[in-house]
């Protein structure tokens, strides 16, 4: 058997890792340069570190608004080499065109293509390296799961699915009672006599707890883990690993405990943040609705060439504590989209027109919503806003659908951007995960992180 390596990185280890290596590398082969060869536009010194400062800065926002960061592509190299272009492109751009902080423009053109390709190069050596050596399957996390064979697939395609990293080498069932074997050539299956055996021989990094009841964990089992978590072996229950790994809350596992899951951000009651949110509410719906009257010519052709009817339409929708109110958008629709019943609208629908589905992607169908951030029945982030019949029909079927009305809901917001289009109970499950992840963990950095997911999708054209 060949000796399996015991380091591992987390999750927040690699981002971080992500976002100083690519600082660090591009800043290297600049200063290389400009030692090799004849370039002087990038000084790196005492006298211009201001330079480098503004340049790490530009570098750090365009590669998170272009992805560089998600880890699930970050490990696929044809991904990555689109993203960097991508970011570097951006980012010489903004940095070329940006006055005082930054240097004069060269006489000799030549030296901005010296600068461009060495953005790109180290970029480019850097990550192939990353996934070369840190996302080897030498430095997955290896875990042990002690858990239901029934709930096993489940499990390991929502941990697997999120962070390619996270390696299930095998599992112990901790259902004595309904014992049933589970045959898979990529997972073992391990005997509950000898946990610490198969800690030390496999190289587990960690133990993940999740079991359904109580009493599936023995005294003898107990015993040993207590005696691992001693040795510093660390062991997890796995909502809080899945909460971690996915960034959404597992409600269909928390049954009716449902204070011990969700101790909701102070910031849905702090004055300060509020405030602020409040505040920026304001600014950004003054600039989307600016932005929004600059290309209402555009909007208007459009809709009168290839939508035909009424550019705005109102419906009814539930805010924030329940209460109802009336949403603004631009039309994407067929004006008699719903002559047969209100019905979820599918990636595929038929009743959207070709320039609705193009406002869709583009998301300017949603403009008009700030209109209603404004009025303060809506926030520019939070969870988006649902049709009366649908909360009625949803709360029915899902447990704590109704808690993500604790909250104003948003023009966007953390499921917007990371849920796929949904026309399903179990679609309305996984958005209401990342909603109540929302609420649960709501702070400015999570603000922040939405507004650069959203421009990521306005940006690929991934509007729904």
């Amino acid at each position: 058997m060949s000796k399996k390596s015991n380091i591992h990185f987390d999750i927040s280890e690699r981002k971080i890792l992500l976002r100083v290596f690519d600082i660090i590398s591009v800043l290297v082969l600049l200063y290389l340069v400009g030692i090799i060869f004849d370039f002087d536009y990038f000084i790196i010194n005492e006298e211009h570190w201001v330079w480098s400062i503004v340049l790490a800065i530009y570098l750090t926002i365009f590669a998170t608004i272009f992805e560089l960061y998600d880890l699930q592509k970050a490990s696929k190299f044809e991904v990555v080499i689109q993203n960097i272009i991508l970011t570097s492109s951006v980012t010489v751009l903004f940095y070329l065109l940006t006055p005082f902080y930054t240097p004069m423009l060269p006489e000799n053109r030549l030296q901005i293509v010296y600068f461009y390709i060495s953005v790109n190069l180290s970029l480019f050596v850097w990550r192939y390296l990353y996934i070369v050596l840190i996302s080897a399957p030498r430095y997955f996390k290896r875990v042990l799961l002690l858990c239901n064979t029934a709930d096993i697939d489940t499990i390991i395609t929502s941990l697997h699915k999120s962070d390619p990293n996270y390696k299930v080498i095998g599992f112990i069932n901790t259902d004595v009672k309904h014992f049933t074997h589970y045959n898979s050539k990529d997972l073992l299956e391990f005997n509950v006599n000898n946990v610490t055996e198969i800690i030390e021989e496999h190289k587990v990094s960690e133990i993940v707890v999740a079991t359904s009841q109580d009493d599936e964990i023995t005294i003898k089992l107990y015993n040993q883990l207590i005696s691992l978590l001693e040795k510093g072996v660390p062991i997890r229950e796995y909502t809080q690993v899945y909460e971690e790994i996915t960034h959404r809350v597992p409600v269909q596992h928390v049954d009716k405990d449902f204070y011990r899951y969700f101790p909701f951000s102070r910031s849905n009651q702090n004055k300060l943040y509020l405030f602020f949110h409040r505040l920026l509410d304001l600014v950004f719906s003054v600039i989307g609705l600016t932005f929004g009257l600059l290309i209402v010519p555009i909007i208007m052709i459009g809709n009168i060439i290839a939508n035909r009817g009424p550019l705005f339409y109102t419906q009814e929708r539930v805010g924030r504590n329940g209460k109802p109110f009336k949403i603004y958008k631009l039309r994407s629709m067929v004006t008699d989209a719903e002559k047969n019943g209100a019905k979820y609208a599918s990636k595929t629908d038929s009743r959207v027109t070709k320039f609705g589905r193009f406002l869709r992607k583009s998301r300017f169908d949603e403009i008009p919503q700030f209109i209603n951030v404004i009025l303060g029945n809506m926030s520019v982030i939070g969870p988006r806003p649902e049709r009366p019949v649908f909360v009625k029909e949803l709360s029915e079927k899902i447990p704590f659908y109704e808690v993500r009305h604790i909250v104003k809901p948003g023009v966007t917001g953390w499921a917007q951007v990371n849920a796929s289009y949904g026309v399903t109970t179990d679609d309305a499950l996984e958005k209401l995960q990342y909603d109540l992840f929302y609420i649960k963990h709501r702070s400015f950095f999570l603000d922040i992180s939405i507004v650069f997911k959203t421009l990521s999708t306005i940006i690929f054209f991934r509007g729904q």
